[in-house]
């Protein structure tokens, strides 16, 4: 399986990343840089967390216009797997491909603990290794992960079933509406998430939970999925 991880000024969590998909494939990822205008020939894109651009004007709203998010804009809409995790997420929400926004955690503190998430559609892209209502671990290390949409996109975020996890068992780190944690595009091939699966994929991190979202896409055996 052949992926790729953006790279660009500010992020702190591409290492982590890379480190995870090469464990996970046994190939390390390609890397691309901010500059670039063209995306390999992948099986998955992923734009990793950190603070992009030092997190200035709003979080993601800098890297957003970075002519590397319009080749991975490009891609998505030819319908190669696209996944935004925490600045990740923000970024891809401001560049369009994803509904809503990211504000300021509701009690104005940088967050950084476990937290409990909900499978809410086990039937995406994203989640097949999962089953459904399924609740995994995963760690949270944010400032601004409370998502909020308008009604209207919230109502058709629900009926369309985009929302692909939920914070669980009282753990929102953030005021996130709805308790949202995740969520797809309306093609399903774009996921963004403000928790970490990346740190939670081998014993040693304490825990596999959140190796399926990445067997899941790829198409591999989810034989480590929680």
């Amino acid at each position: 399986m052949k992926t790729a991880v953006v790279l660009l000024p500010g992020l702190n969590r591409d290492r982590d990343m890379i480190a995870a998909l090469t464990t996970i494939t046994g190939k390390a990822p390609q890397t691309v840089w901010q500059t670039e205008t063209t995306l390999p020939d992948v099986d998955l894109v992923v734009v990793p967390g950190g603070f992009s651009f030092g997190d200035y004007l709003r979080c993601g709203a800098i890297a957003a216009r970075s002519p590397v998010m319009r080749a991975v804009a490009a891609a998505a809409e030819k319908g190669v797997p696209v996944l935004g995790v925490c600045n990740g997420f923000q970024i891809l929400c401001e560049a369009g491909l994803l509904p809503g926004a990211l504000m300021r955690n509701a009690a104005l503190r940088f967050v950084c603990r476990e937290v409990k998430l909900e499978v809410v559609n086990a039937e995406t892209r994203f989640t097949g290794a999962y089953r459904q209502g399924q609740v995994i671990r995963c760690p949270v290390a944010h400032h601004d992960g409370n998502y909020f949409a308008d009604a209207a996109t919230l109502k058709r975020l629900q009926d369309e079933g985009r929302i692909v996890f939920r914070y669980a068992e009282g753990t929102n780190p953030n005021g996130a509406i709805a308790d949202i944690a995740g969520i797809v595009n309306e093609a399903g091939n774009v996921l963004g998430m403000m928790p970490h699966p990346e740190n939670l994929v081998e014993a040693e991190h304490g825990g596999t939970d959140g190796r399926g979202i990445f067997e899941s896409v790829l198409g591999m055996s989810p034989s480590l999925a929680a």
